[in-house]
This record gives structure tokens, sequence and C-alpha cells, in this order.
């Protein structure tokens, strides 16, 4: 772990990871995850926040995970002291801010009484990420000049309850209760007792920021009834106030043309970036969950061989960006950079193969639209005066483009530059969460993680709709028993978004014809309920 003296080894540092959106994590708090040891974090945490951690820390799940035990606040606070006296940084991950209802200030004074240095990086708080995301404007000029936010369950040591009622039944403003289900009845029955309107409006907002975010409208006089007869479970927030008439039926968030829908994207965070961005801006809910790791070759022998040769080859293709990353990584080891690629052109076999030339400054002279060999195969040998092909592949064998290649009399040399290994422990949570149905698609990008998924997560597949880039993908699942509900078209990472945004909009249009009768997920995250 490279350490400066920004990060001095030994410190905790409590981190506000927001409400569940991982976007609203501070680049402060994604500095303190990537220089981490430990990273200890709350099960509210979305797990894919968890990608910012350094490859080699240590990931400590913290309450309901279904991994490990449950640790208790002491037991926390112990794990904290001893991983810094050992000079470890620590990174105490948190679900909202770590100084609004998250223990903070318990775990900040314990750290100060033992000595160790921290550091707190603030959050985005779920009352405050719920007036963006659903639009209910908590301060507003003609309604509400203040908020006040208000725990809806104090700590059971305490002997009285330290909440004025009379005086939030007065209060001026919008009322924001955290962890308000349990006690619903409790805290809305003292507002109405203490003066404030029964049909004051209330909306109740679950999982705020998360594809299956869910608003149910009710009043202040039917808020446990609600409840119960929606069987509203927590995480939730409760705004009370004449604002809440304010906001839209379906706000900006929960307009997103794929808002709702939860995607399994299981390639490795830097090959599936784009994916994941792409997704993410259309509403999806992403769960990341590698089926493959990507490390070097066994040897260098036939990459150093190329690279010793490269004014003899007329084009390099790229298969993936895997291959270019690693070819790239040997090139600029040995001491060589761009200009040793003067007078080679490069073709890149999909956008992700492109974008990882771009990230090295180098431009793919050739970037097909669809993969078919002896199409391509004839437009590289149409471009000139073509002898020799270094084809950087994630196998020896040359493929069906080397194939068409050599058949038209050219000479090609296919290299490795990568091994895509399976991983072979499934993640719990999203083996759970396919078997539960609460997966709506999942993604595959290559052959490899069509079989690794399919041994990793044996039984729980077939509940998902399954997405696949390209015919490899496509071919890899059949042969597995199981059949691709789309394929892009281009095979591409555009194409791929494309294909599952088509069939979802198909799936949600009204018709006549019956629907799979495949298993679904009832989904409940676009529902805006009145009283």
């Amino acid at each position: 772990m490279i350490r400066d003296a920004t990060y001095p080894t030994g410190t905790v540092y409590l981190v506000g990871a927001g409400p569940g959106d991982p976007g609203l994590l501070t680049l402060r708090g994604v500095e303190c995850l990537e220089r981490a040891d430990v990273v200890l974090y709350d099960y509210l945490v979305n797990p894919a926040t968890l990608e910012h951690a350094a490859p080699g820390a240590e990931l400590v799940p913290l309450g309901r995970h279904g991994r490990g035990r449950t640790l208790t606040p002491e037991q926390i606070v112990e794990r904290m002291i001893e991983e810094a006296r050992r000079g470890r940084a620590v990174a105490r991950l948190k679900g909202g801010d770590p100084s609004v209802f998250g223990r903070g200030s318990d775990e900040t004074e314990a750290l100060r009484e033992a000595g160790v240095p921290y550091e707190i990086v603030p959050g985005v708080t779920t009352g405050l990420a719920m007036a963006a995301y659903c639009e209910i404007p908590i301060t507003q000029h003609d309604d509400a000049s203040a908020v006040a936010l208000v725990a809806g369950h104090e700590r059971n040591a305490k002997e009285t309850s330290c909440l004025d009622y009379a005086g939030l039944a007065a209060f001026p403003g919008t009322l924001v209760f955290y962890m308000g289900v349990g006690r619903a009845a409790e805290w809305s029955g003292a507002l109405i007792e203490q003066g404030k309107p029964p049909d004051t409006p209330v909306a109740i907002v679950r999982w705020c920021t998360r594809a299956k975010q869910q608003t149910v409208r009710c009043t202040l006089a039917t808020v446990a009834d609600t409840i119960t007869r929606t069987n509203l479970r927590p995480p939730a927030v409760f705004v009370v106030g004449s604002v809440v008439a304010r906001a839209p039926a379906h706000s900006w968030f929960a307009s997103r043309p794929l808002f709702g829908t939860r995607v399994l994207v299981p390639g490795s965070p830097a090959a599936s970036k784009k994916l994941v961005r792409r997704l993410t801006d259309l509403g999806v809910e992403v769960i990341s969950s590698p089926a493959v790791r990507v490390t070097e070759p066994s040897d260098w022998e036939g990459v150093d061989a190329a690279l010793d040769e490269l004014g003899d080859y007329d084009w390099i293709v790229f298969s993936g960006a895997n291959g270019a990353n690693g070819f790239l990584r040997r090139l600029f080891r040995r001491g060589m950079d761009g200009r040793n690629l003067r007078g080679v052109r490069l073709a890149a076999l999909g956008s992700g193969a492109a974008e990882a030339l771009a990230h090295h400054q180098l431009h793919a002279d050739l970037t097909p639209r669809v993969f078919d060999p002896h199409a391509l195969a004839r437009e590289l040998l149409g471009t000139g005066r073509v002898h020799r092909f270094l084809l950087v592949r994630p196998s020896p064998t040359a493929g069906s483009l080397g194939e068409a290649l050599a058949a038209a009399g050219a000479i090609v040399d296919p290299v490795v530059a990568h091994r895509s290994l399976p991983v072979t422990e499934a993640d719990p949570e999203v083996y759970a969460a396919l078997r539960a149905g609460d997966v709506d698609w999942v993604t595959i990008t290559s052959g490899a993680m069509a079989r690794s998924l399919a041994e990793l997560y044996e039984g729980g597949l077939g509940s998902a709709r399954l997405a696949c880039i390209g015919p490899v993908a496509s071919r890899a699942l059949r042969e597995l028993g199981y059949e691709p509900s789309v394929e892009a078209a281009p095979h591409t990472t555009d194409g791929l978004v494309e294909a599952i945004l088509k069939a979802v909009e198909e799936h949600r249009r009204p018709t006549m014809v019956p629907q799979s009768s495949r298993p679904r997920r009832r989904n409940t995250a676009q529902a805006t309920l009145a009283p």
C-alpha cells in the first residue's frame, strides 16, 4: 500500500457513504477508501461503493450481510482501535453521514480516549438526498423556511424521550423522521396529540436513491395503518409537512427509462466501467460481482517475441480491453512507448478495446461495428499492402478471424497478453438475489464469463434475463442450456445497453398477449401510493 504524509498509518477515517447511490460518495471518501488497509462497512452501504477500495484491502461487513458475524458497536470500536495500533489505515464506511444518527460521536469519543488519530468525512444524509431524488422541497418559501431532522426511534436505554413533541407539532417547517417505521404510531400520535393537524401530508420514502426507491403518500393520521397495509419495512424516512403535496407524481429519478431495474454486471470494474456508467444514467441499479479474474499470462514469451519484431507487422488486432491493456503494459514495462508502434495499424474489436487504446493515447484505425470474421478480413486486407497480422487474443489459437486471414494468404501470429480465470467462490448476496428473482438482467460479454457464471450461480441464472454482447457469448450460453434474452447489435457496450432498453420498454408496454410464465419479482420501485 502506497503511503504519503497525507495518509499516515494508524489513522481511522469515518467516511459517510451517502444514502445508497454510489455516485454520491465524496471525492475525499474515495481517496480514503483507496488507501485503507481495512474497510469496516455498514449493511446499508451499497456494495458498489466498495469498488473504490484497494485490491488488497480487507473488507469487513457489519450487520445483516449474511457473511461473517454481526459486531456490536463496542466490538466495532475495539476493532478500529486494534487495527490502527497495528499501523493500519482504517476506513469506517457508514451509511448517510457519520454525524447524523450514525453513532459517529460515540466512535470518535472512543478513538480520542485511545489516542488514535481520526478524520470525519461527511456524506450526503438521506433526508437531504430524498429531497432531490423525490423532488420534495423540504424548504420552500411559501410552506417551509426550516427543516428538522428527527429520530423516530431513540435508544432503548433512555428513560424518557428527549423529543419535545409540542415544539415539533408547532415547528414552522418540515419534519423528517429517521428510523421511524417501528414506532410510527407512537410519534405520529404524539404529534397529533400536541396539535399537529391529522390531515398533514406525509411521504414515506424507502431505499432512497436506489433502484428500488419507493414513495408512499398518506397523512399523519394514517401513517401507522399505511405501514401495516403496504407491509413497509426499513430503511425508510418520513417527510411530514405541506411540502409533500408539491412533489410531482414521478420525480426525475423515477422517470428514467430503466428506473427500478437491477442488472448484474459480472465483468471486472475496469473493463465494465463504461457499461456501468451507461446503465446507471438510465436509472439502473448495478450489482457488481466479477465472475472472471483477469491476470497476466503464464509467460510473456509470445508477446516479447512480437514486440521485438513490431516493425514487421502491418496490423495489430486487439480482441478486447483486457488484452489491449496487458499488451501495452508489457510494452511500457520493456522501456518502449507509442513511438515503437509507428507504421503499424491498430484494429479494435469492440468499443472496450478502442477505449483501452484511447486511454494510452492511441487511436484505433479500425473499429468494426459488427464482428463478422470474413467481412472484417476482407476489410483489413483491402486497406493496403498487408502481409502480417498480430492478433492479441485471450487464447493462443488464431480464432475465426485469424483463420479467415490465413485463408486469404496473410501471415497471422496470435499472442496472449492476459488470462481470464474463473472466480471460484460465489458472492452469497448475489446468489441469494438471483435465487429470489431480485435481479432483472445479467450482462454477459464473453464465453468465459458465461461458463463462469453458470458454474458460480448454478440454478440462479434462470430467474433473470440474459443479455449477450455478441454471438460468441450467446453460443456459450446455449451450450450451457440457457437461452439469451437479447443479443447486442452492434456488438458493443452501447449496443448491449440499447438491447436491454428496447426489451424493457417492450415488456412495460401494455399488451393483450399473455406474459411469460417465468416467475418474475414484483417491481414496486416506481409505486407512488395514495392514502
